[in-house]
């Protein structure tokens, strides 16, 4: 009996180091594009290789702290997304409010419907959306595309917000109701307050979507000084010359900042949103 019990014993120290093993793999295979990226930023001879810089310098960052490289494109990536974001946010809470408080046989179906367009590869209707904005005159404008954006994000935005607002009790609605509240400003007071985290969400997933999005500006934007981040990046260093990784490096760290602020600002707060909620529903 002692003698099976140290085989399974055994095995199952086997099954665990091969485990650990494989998830250390993955780690360091997600881990050394970081660690590149760090040694690059600071090694003025940087390439491909992931070595530490023999001699760190802050020449890299000194070189891409151009307005023509850097504050110029994250300017207008900041307005292009946080319009585009504020505008997806609201949009989508309006459209799933009625979609989670009001029941119809139709509420499936066009949830699914918005489902399915979330599938669609964005390439496959620029050709027709180029045609249409060149037609109304919106080609090479900053509200143009990010009324584009806005709306190719929505129907995903739709879904999580309305998951997200099925989980706030109807109850408190109604008492907003007795009160003499309208429904809009019981979704305002009452229902998003307390879905923060949902919003919060919803708002850090569709500002990284567009943030990251190069297609779309590259088609919709024409002039160079209205270019966002996210196409400078390919223009300057793909088209100009030879790639300099050392400063595609630095210019990475620092286009990646915004997105880790945006994060660490809503998840701070939010702190007490996650125990209002617990506390409603508890």
């Amino acid at each position: 009996m002692t003698g099976v019990k140290g085989v399974t014993t055994s095995r199952r120290t086997r099954a665990r180091l091969a485990s650990d093993g494989a998830l250390l793999l993955v780690a360091v295979a997600f881990a050394l594009p970081l660690v590149w990226l760090l040694f690059a930023s600071l090694d003025g001879s940087a390439d491909l290789r992931v070595r530490p810089p023999t001699s760190p310098t802050l020449e890299n960052f000194d070189a891409v702290l151009t307005d023509e490289i850097t504050f110029t494109p994250m300017l207008n990536s900041l307005l292009l997304c946080g319009s585009a974001t504020l505008l997806t946010v609201v949009c989508a809470a309006l459209a799933a409010y009625p979609l989670s408080r009001h029941r119809s046989r139709l509420t499936r179906p066009y949830l699914l419907t918005i489902l399915f367009t979330t599938c669609l590869p964005i390439t496959a209707i620029m050709v027709p959306v180029y045609g249409l904005f060149v037609q109304v005159d919106l080609i090479d404008t900053m509200y143009g595309t990010a009324l584009f954006l806005a709306t190719a994000q929505l129907p995903f935005a739709i879904w999580l917000m309305k998951n997200f607002m099925d989980g706030v009790p109807k109850v408190l609605e109604e008492a907003a109701w007795t009160d003499g509240a309208s429904t809009t400003q019981t979704l305002v007071r009452v229902v998003l307050p307390l879905m923060g985290p949902g919003v919060g969400v919803v708002t850090i997933y569709t500002f990284i979507m567009l943030w990251g999005n190069f297609f779309v500006p590259f088609m919709l934007l024409l002039s160079p000084e209205q270019l966002p981040a996210s196409v400078s990046i390919f223009t300057f260093f793909g088209n100009y010359g030879s790639v300099v990784y050392g400063q595609l490096a630095a210019f990475s760290i620092l286009y990646s900042t915004p997105v880790l602020l945006l994060y660490i600002l809503i998840s701070r707060r939010l702190g007490g949103g996650f125990a209002l909620g617990g506390a409603v529903k508890g």
